[in-house]
């Protein structure tokens, strides 16, 4: 839904018009995520984000139909890095016990997700009840998280780690735990150790997977 209004291809200061193009739209995306993470989505105008951003109202409907895109934006590139990083760290931990796996790729959401505040506010947050799109997109993120701790569960039920049941609607409560306590712990300052935080979320998966 971006680039409405193409960009002309003639150079300007040595940088193509796609080189200035793509320098606004990671502005755009850092001010998003710095008014959107503090201030919150509702108190923050496209004005405000183009001033912040140092762009035009012009530049911004070149890049995003309204704040609403902006935001959706930013919600999928923190999930999709964070899918990555907890698809790498479970991988590497492949071939060890049930408990450094989880803890692994516990690990490795909470640090994406949740050490820079503004993000975990965005992840957890704002997304939430701003529009019908916006509740899809975010619950089907939701079904890609419950997927991946099913094919967590599904692997651990084969190597004789955990009890052989039905774990969906344990997935959908164990992400809603995770959420919530993820966005407490940024939301305080971090005032608890980023072990602890680990250590409890992997303790509560681990006695999920093992106990009928």
């Amino acid at each position: 839904m971006s680039g409405r209004n193409p960009a002309p291809r003639r150079s300007y200061g040595g940088r193509s018009a796609e080189e200035r193009r793509a320098e606004r739209r990671e502005r755009l995306l850092a001010a998003g995520l710095e008014l959107f993470g503090t201030r919150g989505y509702a108190a923050t105008s496209i004005e405000r984000l183009c001033a912040t951003a140092s762009v035009s109202t012009r530049n911004f409907y070149e890049e995003f139909s309204g704040r609403e895109e902006l935001l959706t934006t930013l919600h999928r590139g923190i999930n999709e890095r964070a899918a990555e990083a907890v698809s790498a760290a479970y991988a590497d931990a492949a071939g060890a016990d049930l408990a450094t796996r989880v803890r692994s790729a516990v690990r490795a959401f909470v640090t994406v997700t949740a050490s820079d505040p503004r993000r975990a506010r965005i992840a957890f947050v704002e997304v939430i009840g701003v529009s019908a799109g916006l509740e899809q997109h975010r619950f089907g993120w939701r079904g890609r998280w419950e997927d991946t701790m099913l094919a967590m569960a599904r692997e651990a039920v084969d190597r004789g780690e955990a009890v052989d049941r039905d774990y969906r609607l344990t997935m959908i409560a164990i992400i809603g735990a995770v959420n919530n306590l993820v966005h407490h712990w940024s939301a305080r300052d971090q005032d608890v150790p980023l072990d602890d935080i680990t250590a409890e979320l992997t303790h509560l998966i681990i006695a999920a997977f093992t106990h009928p």
